[in-house]
C-alpha cells in the first residue's frame, strides 16, 4: 500500500510541485497516474520510491514512513521503471541485467537463476537472455526494465510512460503482461501515461494531478464519460469515448462504441 499524507514538495527554491496531496493506493490496484507535463505525477511517483523526500507531510509504504529510507531499501517492495529505458541498463547481457538486483541483494545463485528466468518468461524475453541489452529494440528495452524490476519480486510496479515508442504489437504484449501480473499475482500497478486509450482499457482507477493539485480520483468510466472537461487538465478523451460523446452516448471501449453505433443506426431505420 502506498500513502501520501498532506504531502508538499518543491525543487530547491522553485515553485511548489505538489500541494497537500492526500492519496492512498491499495495493494492489488491497477492505477493510472495522469496529468500534463509538469503536473507533479512523476514527482509523486519518485516520492513513493524514496528517490526524493517531501518538504512536508508523510509518505508511507505498507504503513511505514519512508522519510529516512533510500531506494535500495524499497527495491523488494517497489519496482520503478524509468521513462528512458537506457538509463537502467548496466550489464552486458539481458540475463545479467535482470540478475543485477538479486545479486546486489546477495541471493544464492540458484535463487537468482530462478527469479531471473521467471521475470524473463513473464516479459517474453527468455530467448534474448544472452543478447546485448543496448542492441534490443526500444520496446524490448521497456520490457527488460520491467523484467529487472520483477526479478526482485516487488509487490508494486511504478511504470513511467512505458508504452511510448512501442508499436501496437509491443504495446499489446506489454500491457497484457501487466494485466496478468495484476490480476493473477496481485501485483499493484501504477501506470504513468499520456496514452488515454491504454489507460481506458487497462486501468481500474485514475488519479489526475493538475499544477500540483489532486483534481480527480475515480474510475476511467467517470473520467471519460463526457461530464468533465478533461482537456483543462491537459488530458484528451480516448478515441472511442470522444466519438461516443460527440454522438450523444458513452462508449466504454471500441467494441462498446461499435455495438452502440450499430444499435443507434438500427433504431433510426
Amino acid at each position: 500500500m502506498l500513502e501520501a499524507k498532506e504531502v508538499n514538495f518543491a525543487y530547491l527554491r522553485g515553485q511548489p510541485v505538489l500541494n497537500d496531496i492526500d492519496v492512498t493506493i491499495e495493494s492489488g490496484e491497477f492505477v493510472a497516474l495522469l496529468g500534463h507535463n509538469g503536473s507533479g505525477k512523476t514527482t509523486l511517483s519518485r516520492l513513493f520510491m524514496a528517490l526524493i523526500h517531501p518538504r512536508s507531510g508523510k509518505v508511507l509504504v505498507d504503513g511505514t514512513d519512508i522519510e529516512k529510507l533510500e531506494p535500495a531499501d524499497l527495491a523488494d517492495k517497489i519496482g520503478y521503471v524509468f521513462q528512458n529505458p537506457d538509463l537502467q541498463i548496466l550489464e552486458d547481457t539481458v540475463f545479467d541485467e535482470v540478475a543485477y538486483g538479486p545479486r546486489a541483494k546477495k541471493l544464492s545463485e540458484a535463487k537468482i537463476k530462478e527469479q531471473v528466468e521467471q521475470a524473463l518468461a513473464a516479459t517474453g524475453l527468455t530467448e534474448l537472455a544472452g543478447a546485448y541489452p543496448r542492441l534490443l529494440s526500444f520496446g524490448q528495452k521497456r520490457r527488460l526494465g520491467v523484467a529487472a524490476a520483477l526479478a526482485l519480486n516487488p509487490r508494486t510496479l511504478i511504470l513511467d510512460e512505458i508504452t511510448n515508442g512501442q508499436d501496437a504489437v509491443e504495446k499489446e504484449r506489454m500491457m497484457s503482461y501487466l494485466k496478468a501480473l495484476n490480476e493473477e499475482n496481485g501485483i499493484t500497478v501504477v501506470l504513468i501515461s499520456h496514452d488515454m486509450d491504454t489507460v481506458r482499457r487497462y486501468a481500474k482507477r485514475c488519479i489526475v494531478l493538475h499544477n500540483g493539485n489532486l483534481v480527480f480520483d475515480g474510475t476511467p468510466a467517470k473520467l471519460f464519460d463526457g461530464s468533465l472537461n478533461v482537456e483543462r487538465w491537459g488530458l484528451r478523451y480516448p478515441t472511442a469515448s470522444a466519438l461516443g460523446n460527440a454522438l450523444g452516448f458513452t462508449a466504454l471501449s471500441p467494441e462498446d462504441f461499435c455495438n452502440k453505433i450499430t444499435l443507434k443506426g438500427a433504431q433510426q431505420e
